[in-house]
């Protein structure tokens, strides 16, 4: 498979379309929102946008008509909870990127079972192994980076490090450094994360995942 193709293959297999159709925002109905996702949840709306506002909106088949016409207009984050169901949920839009080049940092972290005894809980929760950054002193925890398997194509990477560790550049490397093994895998890396979340940002940039001006929705 041509690295080229594999951000179209994650997207098409994530949201059931790619690329738009349209000019604008194309919402499409995909039997695919009422499975559950990565995490064992529907996810009842999804979208990416390109940086020239082409893109595809995926929400649950019996919320097409309905959000189609929301998204011709300026409401569409705040009616799309209650559009796809989910009327105490939050609609957002944040930065998507991906990489198919990730920075040449050093490897600074292992891969250990999710269930592991030094792996924190917000990192269990991701399943299968997870990347983890260790004190060379103490052996004790201090950054790690789950992997959310959205399809065979297109696999999340989510970072956290404790406080005690920041600045140390653990972050990027660590992210730098899974982004290679889901290449390997042969699926595309992918990196979202809040517009206002500087330190997310950086960490991104250093670890080879540009801002390309592309956005993903979604309801939470």
């Amino acid at each position: 498979m041509a690295d080229g193709s594999r951000l179209d293959r994650h997207l098409r297999a994530w949201l059931g379309r790619w690329p738009a159709e349209g000019t604008g925002l194309d919402v499409v109905a995909w039997p695919g929102r009422a499975e559950p996702g990565w995490d064992g949840h529907v996810h009842p709306a999804i979208g990416v946008r390109t940086a020239s506002g082409e893109g595809v909106l995926s929400v649950l088949p019996s919320a097409v008509d309905q959000v189609r016409v929301l998204a011709t207009g300026p409401d569409l984050l705040a009616g799309l909870p209650a559009m796809v169901g989910r009327p105490d949920g939050v609609a957002y839009e944040g930065v998507f990127r991906w990489t198919l080049d990730p920075a040449p940092l050093p490897d600074v972290g292992v891969w250990l079972p999710a269930e592991h005894a030094l792996v924190p809980d917000w990192l269990r929760v991701f399943g299968g192994e997870v990347l983890v950054a260790l004190d060379p002193d103490t052996g004790g925890y201090l950054a790690g980076v789950g992997v959310k398997h959205h399809d065979a194509y297109g696999h999340e990477l989510a970072v956290g490090t404790v406080e005690r560790a920041r600045g140390r550049g653990l972050a990027r490397r660590l992210v730098a450094q899974a982004a290679r093994r889901v290449l390997d895998d042969g699926a595309v890396p992918t990196y979202l994360h809040d517009p206002a979340n500087v330190a997310s940002a950086k960490t991104a940039e250093a670890a080879g995942f540009p801002d390309r001006g592309w956005t993903v929705l979604a309801v939470v």
